[in-house]
């Protein structure tokens, strides 16, 4: 286990919590919570901490926890860590959210019944995440009920220990042995020519799951804090595919590779994914949203520039080894959650 994926499992994002002014029914109002919510984590979870902060303060009623940033409700089975990296470009720092206990906006957002919404959710993730990589999810839908629970109960609560001995059952785990092995073995050598700390730490053959969050600008901009704010899910494709590690001419598959071979629409002249796999989750997701979004189309002559990639916090370079994002940065579903901000010339999509 490396040490980023403990640093992974160990990431918050500091939260300053306001109750929702329409439902505040006490003077003074109660002042914001502060939490440290786990990036792997998700917000309904926090129920059982916020409940009791502002419950004095709430109107009568059935309690159906949401949050909103900016006005925008938040995507509920979409990890903390990911809402922040998509939604604060320049990270904001505590993470200023709203939550709402009372009028759920159930045009907006899909149904959430608390954490077994939530636990659902995730094992859907984790069938889709399966399919990808050994061609079914037979590992997850035999899993024995015991370790249903375990698994989940070691995401609720951050025991990585736990969830190491309980998902290693799965043999999902590929991509990581065989980066080790590689890493191990070069390490041991003083010299290294060119082409071997090319392939130092790359994965020989995979297929990876992947959801990229992708939203796009037309006009440049050099700081963060200039970039356009993402106030309507419009804004965002979400898109769920495979990438296929291809290795060509001794050179490694990079991150670089890996961002333009999902986008094929801006990037035609890369296309290694797998395009029957792109609706894989279809078969296997129950969740209304996890099935894809439609990727706008654009003229292939528009010059796309990847200004963004920010997975678990960070923005790798675009040349590092694909390999060791995917061994590093994963998810415990197995999904590697990636934003991406694009550069169009012109964004303007053919309807």
């Amino acid at each position: 286990m490396s040490e980023a994926h403990k640093y992974v499992w160990e990431g918050s994002v500091p939260l300053q919590i306001h109750l929702h002014q329409s439902e505040v029914t006490t003077l003074p109002p109660p002042p914001p919570a502060l939490v440290l919510a786990p990036r792997i984590g998700y917000l309904p979870l926090l129920m059982s901490l916020l409940k009791p902060h502002f419950s004095s303060a709430l109107p009568p009623g059935v309690d159906t926890i949401w949050f909103e940033y900016k006005g925008l409700p938040l995507k509920w089975y979409i990890p903390t860590g990911v809402l922040f990296d998509l939604l604060c470009m320049e990270p904001e720092r505590p993470w200023n959210l709203t939550v709402h206990f009372r009028g759920y906006p159930s045009n907006l957002l899909l149904p959430c019944e608390g954490e077994d919404s939530v636990k659902w959710s995730f094992i859907n993730s984790l069938k889709e995440a399966a399919y990808v990589i050994n061609g079914n999810c037979k590992n997850v839908m035999n899993m024995s009920q015991p370790d249903q629970v375990e698994l989940w109960r070691s995401v609720f609560s951050g025991n990585l220990d736990s969830y190491r001995r309980v998902s290693s059952k799965l043999k999902l785990g590929t991509f990581e042995d065989e980066y080790m092995e590689n890493i191990n073995s070069v390490s041991t050598k003083s010299q290294q020519s060119t082409e071997e700390t090319e392939s130092a730490g790359q994965v020989k053959t995979g297929r990876v799951p992947v959801r990229l969050y992708l939203w796009t600008v037309s006009e440049d901009f050099d700081d963060f804090e200039d970039a356009p704010q993402i106030d309507n899910w419009d804004k965002v494709s979400y898109i769920n595919r495979p990438v296929e590690i291809h290795k060509d001419d001794g050179k490694y598959f990079s991150l670089n590779d890996a961002v333009k071979s999902l986008l094929p629409e801006f990037f035609p002249e890369t296309s290694f994914v797998n395009e029957v796999d792109g609706s894989i989750n279809q078969s296997t997701g129950e969740e209304g949203e996890n099935t894809l979004d439609p990727v706008p189309s654009f003229h292939p002559h528009d010059n796309a520039e990847i200004k963004l990639v920010r997975i678990q916090g960070i923005e790798p370079k675009l040349e590092i080894p694909f390999s060791w994002v995917v061994n590093n940065l994963m998810n415990p579903e197995y999904f590697l959650h990636m934003c991406v901000c694009l550069k169009v010339s012109e964004a303007k999509a053919v309807q």
